[in-house]
């Protein structure tokens, strides 16, 4: 008998042979590393991971992860390393107190009342083999990030 294949509750990704939780953690490790292709799209990653895991994501991050994603598929990954760096120097413990840069493009963010059940491009499909293979990673990357911000405007668009 076939076991059912387990899928995630929000993004609805396989789950198998990995849980998106596992690969989130891979993808960090060579985030944090530096090195290109990984280190370069370390915000983009996580903006995608949290917008398709919205319950990781708390209410103040989910316009600057939108930002982030906007930025990166319309300006591009120098300008959204510019945009995550403020928001990081920002946030550091030394400015305890100042206000958040206003890092928003003009795009209007979903309502964030629900979230789409599924999206076309998922982590499980940048990582591929589990591995985040650093050939065509930029370009998994994109159609990640172009995946979520179609899921979820396509989610608001969609009469109750």
């Amino acid at each position: 008998m076939a076991v059912p294949a387990t899928r995630c509750p929000e993004c609805g990704a396989l789950a198998q042979p990995h849980s998106c939780e596992e690969l989130f953690h891979l993808v960090l490790a060579l985030d944090h590393s530096r090195r290109p292709p990984w280190g370069p799209l370390h915000g983009v990653t996580v903006s995608c991971f949290l917008l398709q895991h919205p319950s990781r994501l708390p209410a103040s991050g989910r316009a600057r992860s939108w930002a982030i994603l906007h930025t990166y598929l319309n300006e591009g990954v120098s300008a959204t390393t510019r945009l995550t760096e403020r928001a990081r120097r920002a946030n550091s413990h030394r400015n305890t107190g100042s206000a958040l840069p206003d890092i928003v493009p003009d795009v209007a963010p979903p309502s964030w009342t629900s979230s789409p059940p599924v999206f076309r491009v998922t982590i499980a499909d940048v990582a591929q083999d589990g591995t985040f293979p650093a050939d065509g990673f930029p370009e998994r990357v994109t159609a990640w990030a172009e995946a979520t911000i179609t899921a979820w405007r396509d989610h608001e668009a969609r009469p109750e």
